[in-house]
């Protein structure tokens, strides 16, 4: 355990009594966080009624049996969904059962282990340029900012092979500005009013819509256009894909709907990651020199590479340990088709499941000294003494994140070339609150004072 600090880091104050309806419009609309009551970081399941009946899961075996055993029983929240599809419409990570496995077939072989590491010199090129950035920037850089500019080129150089049809800052605004509106609860979602009837923040989230998928629709435009064929890219696989129990392919929405998808979780997530990585280090100076130390013996100058993985494990855990404490997405929803059995409680049919992920990861069931940050709580020991479903920053069962590895290895090279460079402190800014309304975000981002080596 690391020596304790005069900081902890940053939480939500978890709501000690019951919430009405107008309460849970308000927290919902503000920071989904709020919802998760203190019971649910002390039991394994909380249930209540609010219309209608839900559970509040932070049961391992219960969430085994909701992602894993019994999958099929516990569909995607249609509130969620409500959320997503403006954007993302039937892709990959809203589609149900047929639709979903064969879209899954489709873009596996792109986030293939061997795949993968095979990208990783385009994250290294990122990296370094992510660095250089730094070196000629201002003493305190809002690094939300500059870590979502490094994973927008890695998703952009992956996904369609370079990022000329991309004006970064407008696509990352109307990111902001989709969360901001269409991706809120709304009072109409509480009162279970049929999804045709539109949201107001659905309708004010359509110009933030126009703006990424017209971004998407010119790449892909571009590429159909293209004669040589020898792409070898997320859209390339998906304009080759085609199904072979039926034969469909995917049409020109299908394709809009997965790439925006891809581009938007592939970076947002883990720019969050490494951005809470910065702050947790600023803040636990000494696991910052255990990491620096061991990324300077592997890296000396060089930027890091697939080559430099297996040198740095700490690096990897610090940011395993930031996605415990900070889980990209923190809470997940669940409707419910049939009755079962969760924990010895017994589950109705149209009952509500919510997955409160940040809560897990912090809950005092499970953890020691649950809201601190210790990066050793992934030692390899560690890990292999743990239920799996009790740290689920990826999700879990046949569902999990596709692009888990992915993620796992750009995070871990730029943290590591930034860490061999770079010293990072608090400076004199307030530190930032998480806040949830699709991701777990820095409320005012996050602003270090940044020191060369």
């Amino acid at each position: 355990m690391l020596d304790t600090i005069k900081f902890l880091p940053p939480t939500v104050a978890p709501p000690t009594r019951p919430l009405s309806l107008l309460q849970s419009i308000r927290a919902a609309r503000r920071n989904v966080l709020e919802l998760i009551p203190e019971l649910a970081y002390r039991q394994p399941m909380v249930s209540g009624r609010m219309g209608v009946r839900w559970h509040m899961v932070q049961d391992p075996g219960a969430l085994r049996r909701v992602l894993l055993d019994n999958v099929e029983n516990y569909p995607k929240s249609e509130v969620m969904l409500r959320m997503l599809r403006p954007a993302v419409g039937d892709s990959l990570f809203t589609s149900e059962g047929n639709s979903w496995r064969w879209q899954r077939r489709v873009v596996a072989p792109v986030f293939a282990q061997r795949n993968v590491t095979a990208l990783a010199p385009v994250m290294t090129a990122t990296a370094k340029r992510a660095a250089e950035r730094l070196m000629r920037g201002s003493e305190h850089p809002e690094l939300v900012g500059e870590m979502l500019s490094a994973t927008f080129d890695v998703i952009c150089d992956v996904a369609l092979s370079g990022r000329e049809h991309f004006d970064a800052d407008a696509y990352s605004h109307a990111i902001l500005r989709y969360f901001e509106t269409a991706g809120k609860a709304s009072l109409l979602d509480f009162l279970r009013v049929p999804n045709w009837i539109p949201r107001p923040g659905a309708l004010l989230g359509l110009g933030a819509v126009r703006t990424m998928h017209s971004m998407v629709a010119r790449a892909i435009a571009a590429r159909r256009q293209e004669t040589a064929g020898d792409a070898d890219d997320l859209l390339d696989y998906m304009l080759k894909a085609q199904d072979p129990e039926t034969g469909r392919r995917m049409s020109p929405t299908d394709l809009l709907h997965n790439m925006q998808f891809f581009i938007v979780a592939g970076h947002e997530t883990t720019a969050l990651a490494l951005s809470w990585s910065l702050l947790l280090l600023a803040l636990y100076p000494e696991a910052q020199e255990r990491a620096r130390a061991e990324a300077r013996a592997a890296l000396g100058d060089s930027p890091a590479g697939a080559d430099h993985i297996e040198a740095t494990p700490y690096v990897k855990q610090v940011i395993e340990e930031a996605m415990r404490l900070y889980p990209p997405v923190g809470m997940l929803a669940r409707n419910v088709r049939r009755a079962d059995t969760l924990g010895g409680r017994e589950i109705l049919p149209n009952d509500v499941l919510f997955l409160p992920i940040y809560a897990l990861h912090r809950h005092q069931m499970w953890w020691e000294l649950p809201n601190e940050f210790d990066p050793d709580r992934f030692s390899p020991e560690a890990v292999r003494a743990r239920d799996r479903y009790l740290y689920l920053p990826f999700g879990g069962g046949p569902r999990v994140c596709v692009g888990a590895n992915f993620a796992m290895m750009q995070a871990h090279i730029i943290l590591a070339t930034l860490l061999a460079r770079f010293r990072f402190e608090l400076g004199p800014h307030p530190l930032p609150m998480p806040t949830m309304s699709m991701t777990v975000r820095p409320d005012t981002g996050v602003r270090l004072a940044v020191k060369r080596i």
